[in-house]
């Protein structure tokens, strides 16, 4: 079999994927040619990579992972191909890749192109939690504060060295022991602004609801930097509500190691990431691709 599904070590819900060996080989002699900047200029290509990768594991490959991602009780799912990657352009076409079977990947206005790539360094002076290494980045959702449905979210590590900590937090909604209380309150459906910081280069105010229902089950939109209440008790509320997240016993601290990615159904997960430990030399590349699925 070109790939295998297992249940993942870490974290009930999540399953890995491994690609073998020979599978991956042929997909990275197929993609020799679609380089960052062609992937870029031409987006026909993301989906060709996509076909690919399916021609090349099996059709159903796409399938078990639309299902993974939209299944309530699981909703995601970490992926890795034996024998890793060599070069950068080899990463982007396999993320890109995964995402088009998936979905359409967000426009990404802070870099001008349907994916970011983030560096996490020793020091930082940017105005989101995002690149600051040695302090606790808190559990959120993505695409709050854009104009696109954003259904699930996919992150690739690129590179890393010199790096202790840095794990991917994570929290499904159904294991927050709070849910129902937060979920149910009188600020629940209360649309928050929502705004980004000057670096993201979006200039847009959206204003969203914390809860609203999925198919029938509660899903969450919520990030402590770039919510603005207007009220005293809505402050409360959202405080009190990351809070609670952050306490929950249901948070699990997923270890990613390089050339491996993480897919999440981005209605009900939440996602943050440990301190790293100080270290001079500290380095990391990780990539994101967010996005709306094809079809409900």
């Amino acid at each position: 079999m070109n790939y295998a599904i297992e249940q993942h070590l870490d974290h009930h819900r999540l399953h890995h994927i491994t690609i073998g060996t020979d599978a991956a080989a042929r997909f990275v002699r197929e993609v020799a040619d679609l380089s960052e900047q062609r992937l870029t200029y031409m987006p026909y290509l993301r989906l060709i990579a996509a076909d690919s990768l399916q021609q090349i594991v099996g059709v159903d490959f796409a399938v078990q992972i639309n299902a993974l991602v939209r299944d309530r009780a699981t909703g995601g799912f970490t992926l890795a191909v034996e024998g890793g990657f060599e070069t950068m352009d080899q990463r982007v076409a396999f993320g890109t890749a995964v995402s088009h079977l998936i979905g359409m990947p967000n426009f990404d206005d802070m870099t001008g192109n349907y994916y970011a790539c983030f560096e996490v360094r020793d020091t930082d002076d940017s105005d989101s939690y995002l690149r600051q290494a040695y302090r606790l980045f808190t559990l959120h959702t993505d695409g709050t504060y854009i104009r696109e449905r954003t259904d699930w979210i996919l992150m690739m590590k690129m590179a890393e060295r010199d790096a202790v900590g840095g794990e991917s937090r994570l929290l499904h909604l159904d294991d927050w022991e709070a849910l129902e209380h937060y979920a149910r309150h009188p600020l629940a459906a209360l649309p928050m602004t929502y705004q980004s910081p000057p670096s993201k280069n979006y200039p847009v105010v959206m204003e969203k609801p914390t809860f609203y229902e999925h198919h029938g089950k509660a899903c969450v939109c919520f990030i402590d930097q770039f919510v603005y209440p207007k009220t005293i008790s809505q402050a409360r509320y959202l405080r009190d509500l990351s809070d609670s997240m952050e306490a929950s016993s249901g948070v699990v601290s997923l270890p990613l190691p390089p050339d491996h990615l993480v897919v999440l159904n981005n209605h009900f997960w939440l996602h943050g990431r440990e301190a790293f430990e100080k270290h001079p030399d500290l380095y990391r590349l990780l990539m994101r691709q967010r996005g709306y699925f094809r079809e409900e």
